[in-house]
């Protein structure tokens, strides 16, 4: 929410609650009382960003009211492209997706949360929630782990914030369980979600390196739960893990 004493650089306040606008409209917002509701903007105020914005294509007005416009397509799609993991992992991905008919993601992180870049749908059993543009917790999510194989040193933090925001999911109790199942991922350099993030979907997921040796992303192939049996998962850890070391490979990192 944008207040009038939010912390932003001088001359900048309406370049962030523009942003802010944009932002609630992205989460659902789509008429101009919910936008003035999350924001906290004034009506008035909120009315005149909303028209620069769909003036500037940012926005678009519709018959089910206020979506995101073409201009952010634009933007959105040469930024992926401006990222080259997502065009160096395709092919790699769709091979995967072919192989296994299980979903084929591919996830940064983005501050405390896993980013999804890329995700080819499974053609069998259930429709996962995540989404290309999708942010999921980083501690809850086979991919997310995946990203934190590098730093045990947020791994409790992490967790922790993850617990305050939904403790039925992430316990304080399980912490030293799952700082234990960390450790074990970074042995094998393969993470696993059993269920961690959704009912009955599980997922075995690996990480991208570049050339310098930096941890710059992660792969995943999910499934629900009768597709995905722990022995499954066991026998999908060199395959999973080849994929990730070829896109590795691709941004020039090399293996000792």
């Amino acid at each position: 929410m944008v207040t009038e004493d939010s912390a932003a650089p001088p001359g900048t306040q309406t370049l962030a609650r523009g942003l802010a606008v944009v932002r609630a409209v992205a989460d659902g917002a789509a008429d101009l009382r919910a936008l003035v509701e999350r924001t906290g903007l004034g009506r008035s105020t909120a009315h005149r960003l909303v028209q620069l914005l769909v003036r500037e294509g940012y926005l678009r007005s519709g018959r089910d009211g206020y979506v995101l416009g073409p201009t952010l397509i634009e933007l959105g799609f040469q930024a992926l492209h401006g990222n080259p993991l997502p065009v160096v992992a395709r092919p790699v991905l769709e091979e995967l997706s072919e192989q296994l008919q299980d979903t084929v993601h591919l996830a940064v992180r983005d501050g405390s949360s896993v980013l999804y870049l890329d995700k080819l749908p499974g053609s069998r059993g259930a429709e996962m929630r995540s989404r290309i543009g999708h942010r999921m917790p980083l501690t809850r999510t086979g991919v997310g782990m995946a990203l934190l194989l590098d730093s045990p040193q947020e791994w409790e933090q992490l967790y922790q914030a993850e617990a305050a925001v939904e403790p039925d999911l992430a316990p304080d109790d399980d912490l030293e369980a799952f700082t234990a199942r960390m450790r074990e991922y970074v042995k094998s350099q393969v993470a696993m979600d059993v269920e961690d993030n959704e009912p009955g979907i599980r997922c075995v997921a690996a990480p991208i390196r570049d050339a310098a040796g930096t941890l710059v992303g992660a792969i995943s192939v999910s499934a629900t739960r009768p597709y995905m049996p722990a022995a499954r998962m066991r026998g999908l850890v060199k395959v999973v893990s080849r994929s990730a070391q070829r896109i590795s490979a691709a941004l020039g990192h090399r293996t000792l």
